[in-house]
């Protein structure tokens, strides 16, 4: 029986001899932010558990609860049918280069189970780590500043992989109506005349243009009518007046 889609599991993250507790815990948060939980770590330079990650993770427990060592990259891919090591191009390692986008549509049409392979802080992947992937993934990013953190190389690959799966949206926010244009009006009118009495409006040539800039800065934004009343509130007070009611 061929895997489909809605069965094809989500990918193994394997940090290869990750060296700070604080990067596995940030790498964790950035995997639960878009659904992956399963974390493999190779040969740890700081041992595991390690109490530094729990903190970074802030919150992704599960992430870490979960998270296995292996001694050995072959052992910590060993079920996976496709490997990926996120990389730069090596000297003398001649496999396919894709962008994570084109990883993550891969990931989600192959079946068989799949890792991702993220290098030490400092280093990187050594070529035998890349030897045992079947494809190089490598982001595309400012040739002057190449550097990403690790958590930041995960989180760019994580989030290509939760394009393709149904994540709940961030909720909504009622927003309030936008307020009638008699009010907007009203406002803009007590602005006039409160500019006129000001003499802001001179020389008389530029009165018509001037007003019109107002206006469109003043319906530009798309008030509320609480947001009109605040500003007359304003308005009123600047001009020695009790705030306008209602």
């Amino acid at each position: 029986m061929t895997e489909t889609a809605a069965t094809i599991p989500p990918p193994a993250i394997v940090l290869v001899r990750p060296q700070l507790g604080e990067n596995i815990g940030k790498a964790a948060r950035a995997m639960l932010n878009f659904g992956l939980t399963d974390l493999r770590l190779v040969a740890p330079r700081d041992g595991w558990p390690n109490p530094a990650a729990g903190p970074a993770a802030s919150g992704a427990d599960v992430v870490l609860e979960r998270a296995r060592v292996f001694d050995t990259v072959a052992d910590a891919v060993a079920d996976c049918a496709h490997i990926y090591a996120t990389t730069v191009r090596k000297r003398g390692v001649t496999k396919p280069v894709v962008t994570p986008e084109v990883a993550a549509r891969q990931i989600h049409a192959e079946p068989g189970g799949s890792a991702i392979l993220f290098g030490p802080e400092r280093s990187g992947l050594e070529t035998d780590d890349v030897a045992v992937a079947r494809t190089i993934v490598t982001v595309p990013i400012n040739a002057e500043f190449g550097s990403l953190n690790l958590a930041q190389a995960v989180i760019l690959v994580a989030y290509e992989w939760s394009k393709h799966v149904a994540l709940a949206s961030p909720p909504e926010v009622e927003l309030d109506p936008p307020a009638p244009q008699g009010e907007l009006d009203g406002m803009i009118a007590q602005l006039d005349d409160m500019l006129e009495a000001a003499n802001f409006f001179f020389p008389p040539a530029r009165v018509p243009a001037t007003k019109r800039t107002l206006r469109t800065l003043l319906t530009k934004p798309g008030w509320t009518s609480q947001e009109v009343r605040t500003l007359r509130g304003v308005l009123s007070a600047l001009a020695g007046k009790k705030s306008p009611r209602g």
